[in-house]
């Protein structure tokens, strides 16, 4: 390849790479993927291990792998313990508690190492079944969603939790209190749980029919049977979407039939990873790797052949991370699904990007017909690329070739050329495509996420000048910047019709694009149908039915403003408070160290908090006009924690305050802080813990929460109001980025900071 000579041997830095005004690309990859402050030459050389193709595709940004290789690939030459799968499916536990506990002990191995994980309920009794113990009668199959939950929170994973996925069947009777766990929002917070819902079980709701659920344990010989009225559960799970956001839908009839292995009797998928778009086996695992469409369009144009040729160069490169990763798993269970099976996850990101510079609408017929050959494309490129090393390496070891040919989705998705290679060598891998969140990859290289549309428009964005005090700014999406640019356009209100986003979108627009993609892709996708808060309710159920309908294998909804979650929006920011008065300059500059003295007449506040070691108590001390902090003083109750340490805490957070550090700048620093596993398990026992997940993180919302009583006792308003309004309709969003404080986006199942690059998952 020309391009390769061209810049091989040439020095790059992650500035020219990512440009030197995208700080928050730049960011990224020096806190998720620069591994010891190595250059970026170094750390191309290392992800793609040499391979020049993949690493110019790097420099290209035509393709990333996912997070887990971009971070740990070659690492384990250094003796750290790693794996590079982003996602897991562990064994689903048996109903007995050896098997449950066990596959605690999977989870916190498996996050140990850095992977997200899977776990299906479906095999747990339902509450009350007979069972032979003590307690006569089981505590169901929900009850063991806090126990996975705990653990998430407790395993931490170079600076993030992990992700989980919790599933149970519509064919469990514990069905209906499994959907009400999200409506208590104390419960299961680190994990996402979703519904496997079968086509029998979907046809009952639209006939408006009863649905039988059934369980039997062969050790009592106990049968439990229950009639639900599947409709009448169905409107409710669309209301808790509504205003929960969760539990989403898993179309398991679909999963299971619409992939290379659909007509080989002995596999069975046994559940999803944490973002749902991988399908796996128990203890499989998936490689992830995503090509940015947008790249590929010149002039108005997609370079199809070079297209074809990235999609075989990707799955090449997917399989050597394969081979060098097989012995890093952390589970045994993982190795053999892996050595068995040899799952590839190869997909997309950037397709709203693409479909602008085609001038292509988000949903239109136009597009749907353009991706629906780019799918094909992209699916009979893989499958040939795969068949190929077959013929070079051997097939993967559980190959049935005459009956994965016979599979809908190969008929469908193969040429016939790509026909007689698989024939005469098998295929290389089981699986091979999938579309990921990429929310951190994406955000990095400044390209729309998976196969989101744009969120919006612009952003605003939050910086602190050097005066001192926040400013914000606006910030276009950098596919709508670039074509602002290059026709002259000021004023966003003059863009095309075809710029659309998430909010603007018709839902089946949303879904339409979904379907069309699915049709080509062997596992599945995951993705976040964002609504407007003025969403009807009623709707989410036709959403639902329709997503089901055109063929989607899940959907998950996320309504702006709904209880659980709060997401970016590009409404106008609060008025920002009164600048605190300057303090003395030195020759025109303000003078550094200088720590401002405290009179008597300070305004001081309490709060009280509950930790995992026991109470404390944290006041502090606000300036009477401004309502700055000033001065905060931490003591530990009687069962609290170290008291030299609380004292040395409430001196540096006074220091910091009278130095003229606003109180939203400690806070970010407190609140960085990671999960005090004694706090996580008294949370999940006593359920009394104050908002946070260590003492320092308490503390860090405690002095927020006094900040905002004093700042509105300023402008009048009395307590009572405030709390009233906090606990209205107009309270400030549920979900800040735990980094900077701005409100997070939830797309593909995942939540992403616009501001800072924070992510939930990779």
């Amino acid at each position: 390849m020309e391009n390769i000579r061209l810049t091989k041997g040439r020095i790059m830095d992650v500035e020219e790479w990512l440009g030197s005004d995208n700080q928050i690309g730049i960011d990224i990859w020096q806190k998720k993927y620069c591994h010891n402050g190595e250059t970026f030459d170094q750390w191309l050389d290392r992800v793609s291990n040499g391979e020049p193709q993949i690493r110019e595709m790097i420099v290209q940004k035509k393709f990333l792998f996912g997070g887990r290789i971009l971070a740990n690939r070659g690492l384990h030459k250094t003796g750290l313990k790693i794996t590079l799968s982003n996602c897991y499916v562990i064994t689903p536990p048996e109903d007995n508690i050896e098997s449950i506990f066990e596959c605690a002990g999977k989870l916190a191995r498996t996050f140990s190492y850095g992977g997200g994980v899977g776990i299906d309920l479906s095999k747990l009794a339902p509450r009350g079944a007979r069972i032979n113990n003590t307690a006569s009668a089981t505590s169901g199959a929900v009850s063991f969603t806090d126990l996975y939950s705990m653990v998430t929170g407790l395993i931490g994973q170079h600076g993030r939790r992990g992700a989980l996925m919790l599933t149970l069947s519509c064919e469990h009777p514990d069905l209906e209190e499994f959907m009400g766990v999200k409506m208590d929002l104390e419960r299961a917070t680190k994990a996402n749980m979703s519904i496997r819902v079968t086509d029998e079980f979907m046809n009952c709701v639209t006939d408006k029919k009863s649905f039988t659920q059934k369980f039997s344990r062969p050790e009592t010989s106990d049968s439990v049977t229950k009639e639900l009225d599947a409709h009448e559960f169905f409107r409710k799970l669309c209301y808790a979407n509504w205003d929960y956001g969760e539990p989403g839908c898993l179309y398991w009839d679909r999963i299971s039939r619409w992939n290379l292995l659909s007509e080989i009797p002995e596999y069975a998928y046994a559940g999803t990873n944490p973002c749902a778009e991988e399908p796996l086996p128990a203890g499989g695992s998936c490689l992830l790797g995503s090509i940015n469409l947008s790249v590929f369009v010149k002039d108005g144009v997609f370079d199809e052949e070079d297209f074809r040729k990235t999609v075989g160069v990707c799955v090449r490169g997917l399989n050597d991370v394969l081979d060098e990763g097989l012995p890093l798993h952390p589970l045994q269970e993982q190795k053999d699904s892996v050595r068995d099976w040899r799952q590839i996850g190869l997909g997309i990101m950037g397709l709203a990007d693409m479909l602008i510079k085609l001038g292509l609408s988000y949903g239109s017929k136009e597009a749907m017909d353009f991706c629906h050959r780019l799918g094909f494309m992209m699916a009979d490129a893989a499958i040939r690329e795969s068949a190929l090393m077959a013929g070079e390496s051997g097939k993967f070891p559980k190959c049935d070739t005459e009956r994965v040919m016979a599979s809908p989705f190969f008929m469908e998705n193969a040429s016939e050329e790509t026909r007689e290679i698989v024939a005469r060598n098998g295929l290389r891998n089981s699986q091979l495509l999938t579309i990921a969140p990429t929310g951190t990859l994406s955000t990095m290289i400044g390209v729309s996420g998976g196969i989101e549309p744009i969120y919006a428009i612009h952003y605003e964005r939050r910086t602190v000048s050097l005066s001192d005090h926040d400013e914000y700014y606006r910030v276009y999406t950098p596919v709508v910047r670039e074509y602002m640019d290059a026709h002259g356009i000021t004023d966003d209100s003059e863009l095309p019709p075809f710029i659309v986003t998430a909010q603007s979108l018709d839902y089946k627009q949303r879904l339409n694009l979904q379907g069309t993609w699915q049709m080509h892709i062997d596992a599945s996708i995951s993705s976040t149908v964002n609504l407007p808060n003025d969403f009807p309710e009623n709707e989410i159920y036709d959403l639902y039915i329709y997503a089901w309908q055109i063929g989607c294998k899940g959907v998950t909804v996320f309504r702006d403003g709904c209880k659980r979650l709060g997401i970016l929006s590009p409404k106008e920011k609060e008025e920002k408070k009164e600048a605190a008065p300057a303090p003395p300059e030195a020759n025109g500059r303000r003078k550094r160290g200088f720590v401002e003295n405290v009179a008597d007449d300070v305004v001081g506040k309490k709060r009280k908090l509950i930790t995992g070691c026991g109470s404390l108590h944290c006041t502090a001390f606000f300036d009477p006009q401004t309502g700055e902090l000033l001065e905060a003083y931490l003591n530990k109750g009687s069962t609290g924690g170290c008291n030299n340490f609380m004292i040395g805490l409430s001196r540096m957070i006074s220091l910091a305050a009278r130095s003229g550090c606003e109180v939203d700048s400690i806070v970010d620093q407190l609140k960085s802080c990671g999960s005090c596993p004694s706090y996580v398990v008294r949370h999940s026992t006593k359920r009394d813990t104050s908002k946070g997940s260590c003492c320092p993180m308490a503390v860090g919302w405690a002095l927020i929460d006094m900040h905002q009583e004093m700042q509105r006792e300023i402008k009048g308003i009395s307590v009572e109001t405030d709390r009233k309004e906090r606990d209205g309709c107009g309270k400030p969003p549920v979900n800040p980025c735990p980094r900077c404080g701005d409100e997070l986006q939830f797309q593909g199942g995942c939540n992403i900071c616009k501001s800072c690059g924070w992510t939930k998952c990779d």
